[in-house]
């Protein structure tokens, strides 16, 4: 892709989702969600093959569906309240239709069937934009509109996205796919918990981000898009495999690492909110995406391919890690001794 035109959609990327989280009306929210729409597509179908271009055709039709809700939604409200303002959000109809429209625009069950195939057929770079930064602007208009929704609705979501990004990922082969599906798990936790603690949820996504970031930022280092070919990196780069895998764990949640933060603090906020129930199910849900975690991580670092002659192994390069991985990586797997004063903050 040409350079100029790249810096032009990252531009836009940065534009639209700087005008959706500083805006106060609704349409105005919705002009920065269209933005970043447009500017994602060509950065999703740039490679031209049949794969890519299907992405972006079902990226774009459920986006714009997404968007359409959002502005029904809004007008809803303003039919009844003649309010523009995000914050003004009292209308239940308009609640229920604006929960949609942002549960389709994040992939979060049932309106996850888009993103597993949209991640699939992009670029791994912007795999991660899809599973990141686009998803902070919808994840802001939840933030804003939190009083107004309705904790059945939204519990039901975060339970059920645990329960499918868990149970589907189990049998991919495809790291994009199994990326994925992990979104998808993590966005039930952010659900769950941002009526009752809106900025422990925005304390998870910032922490999501971070470790998915270093997953992708290292797969793309090695070169690696499926299960069989993660199998045959150990002897090209230890160092950066040992890394993945407690990067992978960090992201699974268990203990010692970073990802364990968000998770412990929000079984602890459920609990004093009296849904013991709800944080055992989700915990318990967790652990169908700890299973392909772990697969992950056994095949980057314990096992080698039994049969080495079927797999074409890439040459032995030096290129040098980019020092982002390096950060990243560090910090997804060392800040839990902090994390008092992180949740002091949030």
């Amino acid at each position: 892709m040409n350079p100029q035109a790249k810096l032009i959609f990252t531009i836009s990327l940065l534009l639209g989702t700087t005008i959706t989280i500083s805006s106060n009306h609704w349409v105005m929210a919705w002009t920065g969600l269209e933005i970043n729409t447009l500017a994602i597509l060509p950065l999703i179908s740039k490679s031209h093959h049949p794969r890519a271009i299907e992405a972006a055709t079902k990226y774009f039709l459920v986006q714009a569906v997404a968007s359409t809700l959002v502005l029904f939604s809004s007008m809803t409200n303003a039919w009844y309240t003649g309010q523009w303002d995000i914050t003004q959000l009292t209308h239940p109809l308009s609640c229920l239709i604006l929960t949609s429209a942002i549960a389709m625009k994040l992939g979060l069950a049932p309106f996850h069937f888009w993103f597993p195939e949209v991640l699939q057929g992009s670029p791994i770079i912007t795999g991660l934009l899809l599973s990141t930064a686009m998803k902070f602007p919808p994840i802001t208009l939840l933030y804003m509109t939190s009083p107004s929704l309705n904790p059945t609705v939204l519990t039901t979501m975060a339970i059920l996205s645990a329960a499918l990004g868990g149970w589907m990922g189990l049998n991919q082969t495809q790291v994009r796919k199994i990326m994925a599906f992990s979104s998808i798990s993590h966005l039930g936790w952010m659900a769950i918990i941002m009526i009752y603690s809106p900025k422990l949820a925005l304390l998870n996504f910032y922490l999501y981000t971070m470790m998915t970031a270093a997953v992708f930022l290292t797969l793309n280092s090695i070169k690696v898009l499926k299960l069989s070919t993660l199998m045959t990196t150990w002897t090209k780069t230890p160092a950066l495999s040992a890394m993945l895998m407690l990067t992978l764990l960090s992201l699974a949640g268990l203990p010692p690492l970073t990802g364990f933060l968000p998770k412990w603090a929000i079984i602890q906020e459920l609990t004093k909110q009296d849904m013991a129930l709800a944080a055992t199910a989700i915990s318990l849900l967790s652990l169908l995406g700890l299973f392909f975690y772990l697969r992950l991580a056994y095949c980057a670092t314990i096992t080698l391919p039994p049969h080495t002659t079927n797999h074409m192994k890439r040459w032995h390069t030096n290129k040098p890690t980019n020092t982002w991985v390096a950060i990243l990586t560090i910090a997804s797997i060392m800040l839990l001794p902090i994390s008092p004063m992180i949740i002091t903050i949030a």
